[in-house]
């Protein structure tokens, strides 16, 4: 057991999810003890499970636990949900708990711990009514949002480094 802050950290299936450890190490490194759960689909090869595991000395959650069986993470202090999908955050807006991830997030919110939420969503897709609808739904609720390529866009052809610690700066750990 630990008397630091435990952070939950949901991880969505998106190409930045490879990089996940680094915000796992920020997080370490402002005095939070991590826990990941991953969508279904970021289990399939989207980050290097083994490694995060080992980064957390926790097991990655993804599945249901099946009744009686031991909580792995003690309760949350707070969640990131970094990368979070077009799909993830839309499901969630809508109380859609159909993974461990979403059900999670769903929880959170209704139990007022603080979420922060870096979007990995194209434009197109960002530009989509369903998507701003479930934005403002949840930031109605009190969820965090933050663009993880703050400025000006691409430059010289190449996206800018997605921006992990964004997503502690927004619960206070900055």
């Amino acid at each position: 057991m630990t008397d630091k802050p435990f952070l939950y950290v949901v991880v969505c299936a998106a190409g930045v999810a490879a990089d996940v450890s680094k915000l796992i190490t920020a997080a370490q490194e402002r005095d939070r003890e991590v826990g990941v759960i991953a969508t279904p689909t970021a289990m399939n090869g989207f980050f290097d499970a083994a490694a995060v595991e080992t980064q957390t000395g926790r097991p990655i959650r993804s599945a249901w636990r099946r009744p009686g069986d031991p909580r792995p993470f003690p309760a949350p202090d707070a969640v990131v949900v970094a990368p979070a999908t077009f799909n993830t955050v839309n499901k969630w807006a809508a109380g859609i708990a159909d993974t461990l991830a979403v059900g999670t997030l769903c929880e959170a919110a209704g139990l007022g711990v603080p979420i922060a939420v870096l979007p990995c969503v194209a434009d197109a897709l960002a530009a989509h009514p369903a998507y701003r609808d479930a934005v403002a739904r949840l930031r109605g609720m009190g969820v965090r949002f933050a663009d993880p390529y703050p400025g000006e866009g691409e430059r010289d052809g190449e996206r800018r480094e997605f921006g992990w610690e964004r997503a502690l700066d927004l619960l206070g750990d900055g």
